[in-house]
């Protein structure tokens, strides 16, 4: 029954590729070409450093489709996307080693929650979780509804907008965790977050995004979800 229900959604809403949004037959919504062509880092550029972080790994660049895709993933509902994300993610993981004991997630506020309807993190994490059997917990709460970070100018205003709004709510003490969210640019977000689950006694944090800035980042990173 679920298959044939499958099969009708398919005949009234085709699979598209999550990037160019051309139909796709296997249902994975990465198509061959953008398979090919997707605006990759080199290996060594798939890896940066930030404060608080071991290292952050990212395995796309922030621009054309990419950038496309996210913002209809983040803003337009297209949460079906955290599939495919998740894959591309769990790759790069695997390219670096990257171990941890536990995966979560830099959180939206409540706020932005209740008008999106969904946390892109969490699926993110969620997906990534599934693809390698590593266990997720929410460890973060956003205390403070803070402005987007987009709507920030210099890194250093990002680094204030973000100052003390999450606290940990989990048990990271002696744990390599990663941490997870959709895009890391300035890197303000990413760092704050890695410092507040440092101060819980985690043992190392590493960042995990899908895409990253073109430019190598300095200091501080930050991952923009719209509330970062």
């Amino acid at each position: 029954m679920n298959a044939l229900i499958g099969r009708l959604l398919d005949l009234l809403y085709p699979p598209k590729c999550a990037f160019c949004r051309k139909l796709v037959r296997d249902g994975r919504m990465l198509c061959p070409d953008c398979e090919k062509n997707l605006p990759a880092p080199e290996k060594e550029l798939q890896v940066q450093q930030f404060p608080h972080l071991a290292l952050c790994v990212s395995p796309l660049y922030y621009t054309g489709d990419v950038k496309k895709s996210l913002q209809r993933y983040k803003f337009h509902s297209a949460a079906a996307y955290c599939g495919i994300y998740g894959e591309l993610m769990a790759k790069c993981l695997r390219a670096h080693a990257v171990e941890a004991d536990v995966i979560t997630w830099v959180p939206l506020s409540g706020r932005r929650l209740r008008k999106r309807g969904y946390d892109q993190a969490r699926l993110l994490t969620e997906e990534v979780a599934r693809q390698t059997g590593t266990e997720y917990r929410r460890l973060l709460e956003k205390q403070v509804h803070n402005r987007a970070q987009s709507g920030t100018g210099s890194p250093e205003e990002r680094i204030k907008n973000v100052r003390g709004v999450y606290r940990c709510t989990g048990d990271a003490a002696g744990k390599r965790i990663l941490l997870v969210d959709d895009i890391v640019t300035t890197g303000a977000t990413l760092s704050e977050a890695a410092g507040v689950l440092l101060s819980a006694g985690a043992k190392e944090v590493v960042g995990l995004t899908l895409a990253r800035n073109e430019k190598q980042g300095h200091g501080h990173t930050t991952d923009w979800n719209g509330d970062s």
